[in-house]
């Protein structure tokens, strides 16, 4: 475990509104994450668990205590240098996919790129490799509407990762699937945290997605409950299992 952590919230709050109409949605956050972990957040709803994840993606600031990632102090950097944090080090994934209707995947998965000012080639090459990585090679010119649930969210997913993140972020990623396309979305994840080191933090509200993640931390009123290890995850189980069968066709 290295010293300086990927990501450190060091007794962080988050209050909104003022005077009795306040609402304390963080109160002394501490969590740590280190570069390569998996970790599922959970909790009910208003427990801060959606605000917390505001906060590790920029998104939002803390009223008081420090964010930090790679040792910066990301509670005192200005819009845009948090803006251009996101760009450089964070990607995102929602439960809605949010992708643009009447546009390709290949075009999908270039917009981050396209907001870099990437050229037209070096936006091309990225964008197959990361739609070629969540396994759509061959669906390229395909818009959402000719695409399923999961293959629409692994769009998503290749949009989130075109720009090499060091983080990703999924806020209920298998939200809209059912069980069989959930289970696809989170072996992807699993893979891109283990083979690609891509440093995952989900959102999920369902016990056996979270059950991939090598951490489970869950929020109750604003505070981190319990962090308990997975010594388990799923994700090393469906691994194996696929190993086995690879092994038995040989």
């Amino acid at each position: 475990m290295s010293d300086v952590p990927l990501i450190a919230l060091r007794r962080v709050t988050k209050t909104y509104g003022q005077g009795t109409t306040a609402l304390q949605a963080l109160q002394g956050v501490d969590l740590r994450i280190e570069a390569g972990d998996f970790v599922a957040i959970m909790g009910p709803s208003g427990s801060g668990k959606s605000t917390a994840m505001n906060m590790l993606g920029c998104l939002d600031t803390p009223t008081s205590g420090e964010y930090l990632f790679h040792g910066v102090h990301v509670e005192t950097l200005s819009r845009d240098q948090r803006a251009r944090l996101r760009r450089r080090f964070l990607g995102f994934v929602f439960q809605g996919f949010n992708l643009l209707a009447r546009t390709s995947a290949q075009e999908n998965v270039e917009l981050p790129l396209l907001y870099r000012g990437e050229t037209a080639k070096a936006r091309h090459a990225a964008a197959a490799k990361a739609l070629a990585q969540v396994g759509l090679t061959g669906w390229e010119h395909h818009t959402p509407a000719e695409l399923s649930g999961g293959q629409q969210q692994r769009v998503a997913i290749a949009r989130a990762i075109v720009t090499e993140p060091a983080v990703l972020l999924a806020d209920e990623p298998t939200g809209n699937l059912d069980t069989l396309r959930s289970r696809e979305i989170m072996d992807l994840l699993w893979a891109l945290n283990v083979d690609h080191g891509i440093t995952v933090l989900m959102v999920t509200h369902e016990a056996d997605m979270a059950a991939y993640a090598k951490r489970i931390v869950r929020f109750v009123d604003g505070i981190v409950a319990s962090d308990t290890p997975n010594l388990q995850p799923a994700g090393l189980k469906a691994s194996a299992a696929q190993a086995a069968e690879v092994t038995e066709t040989v």
